[in-house]
């Protein structure tokens, strides 16, 4: 399924780049066949070590802190959505309203997630992990079930 392009253009208007610049991502969105087994829930896009995180999109911070040891931001979004960011030294705490491009922090260390630093910045409604690309008006569009026979 694709976006007509007025479409993509009005997601694209709300929303930025968790970077500065357009960042060509390095490993991108691989979802699981089913939830519970593995795949690559987000995007993975080359940065430096201290290089400014950015909110992609106006929303509240819900995580600024260490998940299993690596700096994680989340920021909750009006229209149900979340973005999250890692591996992130934040600059932000909970509870703080961000704007799109407001820094969020800086770009932890290598982790170990990319063969080179990177920032791997996820999408989320509810519990469904979607292709952050879609933001930009990129990306895979994910078709769910209607629950209808």
């Amino acid at each position: 399924m694709l976006f007509p392009a007025s479409v993509a253009l009005l997601i694209a208007s709300q929303w930025g780049w968790p970077l500065v610049g357009e960042p060509r991502p390095s490993r991108l969105f691989t979802p699981p066949p089913e939830r519970w087994l593995s795949g690559h829930r987000g995007v993975d896009l080359p940065a430096t070590a201290g290089q400014e995180v950015l909110a992609a999109g106006e929303g509240v911070v819900t995580v600024a802190r260490k998940v299993a040891g690596r700096g994680v931001v989340t920021v909750a979004h009006a229209n149900g959505l979340r973005t999250t960011y890692l591996p992130v030294d934040a600059a932000v705490t909970e509870g703080q309203p961000v704007r799109t491009g407001e820094v969020l922090g800086t770009v932890g260390g290598a982790d170990g997630h990319c063969p080179a630093t990177c920032l791997h910045w996820g999408l989320l409604s509810g519990g469904l992990y979607l292709d952050p690309l879609l933001l930009m008006g990129l990306g895979q569009v994910r078709l769910l079930p209607t629950g209808e026979d």
